[in-house]
């Protein structure tokens, strides 16, 4: 009897479920009767519960009273804002206190040499060094009500965490640094916020700072140094007036306690920005507390943290979405687990850790995309990858998030495996994620797979996706921290009354405004206390926000046409054959122009299956190739409702990514349009110059 016919025969629950299941099997082929029952067997034996949103995704957000045309998460209780979600982990000081009392004095921050296991600290030496180091800073003139700006300069490590402990227990404020703001930018981020004393993790940083302040009246007195270095650097460092010494040092038994309140400023948070000086925004314990918090609510009973739980740190601890993430383990009395500082060694670290909990930003979601696909290289492997997907896709349909079924076992397990195989967790934010591999990576991967929405002067994140809504293409509703509002951009045609709008944030995890700056401080938050993102959202009928556009770089054609820039970038990048995209266009032109940089992996299979054939610099350099691929983007344009005047008249291929290196990009992988415009100013000018032509 042919497999087909045992399913026509078979009358029981969930037949068209199990139809679904087998579809695509090659039964017509007559599939041994022996393997059909085994998969009937498996399917019926292993069929998964759903996971339970917390509350009706259909009433995901609610109006506001007293007329705004506000939203807020149905979780807030009494119409009121989460402020923090323990009662006795009200500021960051507090986080760790807590995190020692649940996980009884448990292992805390671990970290690792090449090739060796992960060394632990426990709680109680964290906060014992923490204590140590704060005091031993207010023993050397800085104070709560004085001098109390620390900066730390450093790459993820143990000391990094420690040292931000040490300025919470003593209501210190620390500020973090980064090497891709550049020396220019660092140099005005010391003299913005007054920065005497620099903690660094190695000399070249050291010498860095020096490099700023040398031959300058400067506040800077003290670098303390976390790695190793020798007397030359300690001479130079003289004679500038400035004292350099080991962490070791520093760590002395003085211990004058001042813990810090929930309103007290915990860190000075430098976004990078796309133009100008980056800008200090000042964040408050309350504002860190109640974001960790409105997580913890959300995904509380679906989660269940405990202490067993493991972190991994990489993402840059200078920005906020990773600090968010850690106050969330660390607040459960769970582990944190640094990477080597190599970002090639971290499927080394994963392996060795061993996380079940990993915050990712988009770029490496894409490269896991690419290597998974990129390893289903026969036809017959790229068919099962995709009937693979398709099932574990269905399961998600109906709020199943698993690892344990079949196709988990023959196809993803390898992927699994990579990341430690203990995943259960993981949260993106950042910029937008494209929802094809969100899906597919929640899917393969098997774990709950939050994606969230924010900026630095909302802490970290206002929206996020809820447990068991796992489609893509959104952001989620409200946090429960906060309520979100969209208000007119009239010239852009989105009008709050038709559901779109600038994104507009108010609650306890709104920032206190930027160091020495009203004027940018009121430019970001009115007189209402609602924060203005600059990010254009849509609210969809099940109450989750989707981000459609950017307000902040919108210009004028000379026809008067306004164009959004980084909307139709996004549309284009979708191309296969494209890495980055800049659109350029000003009130004198009367059309677009685009610099496209192809992608060096995907541009010649790209092009062979067009007919091309060189290298990736010859095929950058073919004009049947720049218009073949000026074709596809504009299809593309077409297919997603770019009008006429949106789309590019012209394209010129460069071979070279825009990156942090070459200035072009921020710390935070944004473009840098000011940077971009001047660096392709001769290309842009020959594409005007043709069109006219």
């Amino acid at each position: 009897m042919q497999a087909q016919e045992v399913l026509r025969q078979l009358r029981i629950p969930e037949l068209d479920d199990f139809r679904q299941y087998v579809r695509g099997f090659p039964t017509n082929a007559l599939m041994g009767m022996g393997a059909f029952a085994a998969i009937t067997t498996y399917w019926f034996a292993t069929r998964p519960k759903a996971l339970k949103p917390p509350c009706d995704l259909g009433l995901q957000s609610v109006e506001l009273p007293g007329g705004e045309r506000a939203r807020r998460s149905v979780l807030c209780e009494d119409g009121s804002y989460l402020t923090h979600y323990y009662d006795d982990a009200r500021t960051l000081y507090e986080v760790f206190l807590r995190g020692l009392r649940v996980s009884n004095n448990g292992p805390c921050l671990g970290s690792r040499k090449p090739n060796q296991p992960y060394e632990w600290q426990t709680y109680k030496e964290v906060i014992d060094r923490g204590e140590c180091i704060g005091s031993a800073l207010l023993h050397r003139g800085h104070s709560h009500t004085g001098d109390k700006f620390i900066g730390i300069f450093s790459q993820n490590r143990p000391e990094w965490t420690i040292t931000e402990l040490a300025c919470y227990t003593y209501s210190l404020v620390a500020v973090p640094l980064y090497d891709t703001l550049g020396a220019e930018a660092i140099d005005y981020i010391i003299d913005r916020a007054d920065i005497s004393t620099v903690i660094c993790d190695v000399p070249e940083k050291a010498r860095m700072i020096l490099d700023c302040v040398s031959g300058k009246a400067r506040v800077v007195k003290m670098i303390i140094l976390i790695e190793a270095f020798d007397s030359d650097l300690v001479t130079r460092a003289k004679e500038n007036g400035i004292e350099i010494l080991s962490l070791k040092e520093l760590e002395v038994r003085i211990r004058i306690g001042f813990p810090p309140k929930p309103n007290d400023q915990a860190l000075i948070c430098f976004t990078s920005g796309t133009t100008g000086y980056p800008k200090g925004a000042m964040i408050s314990h309350e504002n860190v507390v109640c974001n960790t918090g409105a997580f913890i609510k959300l995904t509380k009973e679906t989660l269940k943290p405990t202490s067993k739980d493991v972190a991994i740190s990489f993402l840059p601890l200078a920005h906020m979405f990773e600090r968010v993430v850690e106050y969330v383990v660390l607040v459960h009395g769970a582990r944190i687990g640094y990477f080597q500082g190599d970002i090639r060694l971290l499927m080394d670290d994963l392996k060795t850790l061993q996380p079940t909990v990993f915050p990712v930003v988009p770029r490496l979601l894409n490269r896991m995309f690419d290597k998974v696909f990129g390893q289903a290289n026969t036809p017959l492997k790229r068919w099962l990858l995709d009937f693979a997907f398709r099932r574990k896709e269905a399961e998600l349909k109906n709020g199943v998030v698993r690892k344990d079924s079949m196709w988990d076992t023959l196809i993803f397990k390898k992927v699994q495996a990579s990341l430690g195989g203990r995943v259960r967790l993981m949260i993106t934010g950042a910029a937008p994620v494209s929802p094809t591999i969100l899906t597919f990576l929640r899917a393969a991967l098997g774990c709950q797979f939050y994606e969230g929405y924010g900026q630095t002067e909302c802490t970290a994140g206002c929206t996020m996706s809820m447990p068991g809504d796992w489609s893509a293409g959104h952001v989620g509703p409200p946090l429960p921290c906060n309520a979100v509002k969209l208000v007119d951009v009239a010239e852009m045609n989105y009008l709050a009354a038709n559901g779109e709008g600038e994104v507009c944030v108010k609650g306890p995890n709104v920032f206190q405004g930027y160091l020495k700056d009203p004027d940018r401080t009121a430019e970001a938050i009115d007189k209402d206390g609602w924060l203005h993102t600059g990010d254009i959202g849509k609210w969809l009928p099940n109450g989750t926000l989707k981000v459609i556009d950017r307000k902040k770089h919108i210009f004028k054609l000379a026809q008067g046409e306004y164009i959004a820039p980084e909307k139709i970038e996004t549309i284009y990048v979708r191309s296969d054959p494209v890495a980055q995209v800049f659109v350029h266009g000003d009130s004198l032109q009367a059309c677009l122009v685009g610099i496209v940089v192809p992608d060096p992996d995907f541009l010649p299979i790209w092009a062979k299956k067009k007919g091309f054939e060189g290298s990736y610099s010859e095929l950058c350099d073919n004009k049947d190739v720049k218009k073949a691929i000026l074709e596809d983007i504009l299809n593309l344009g077409k297919e997603t409702g770019l009008k006429s005047f949106e789309q590019v008249r012209d394209i010129v291929l460069h071979p070279e990514m825009f990156s942090i290196q070459n200035g072009l990009l921020t710390p935070t992988l944004k473009a840098k349009r000011t940077e971009l415009r001047s660096h392709f100013r001769e290309q842009i000018d020959e594409l005007y110059a043709k069109i006219k032509m």
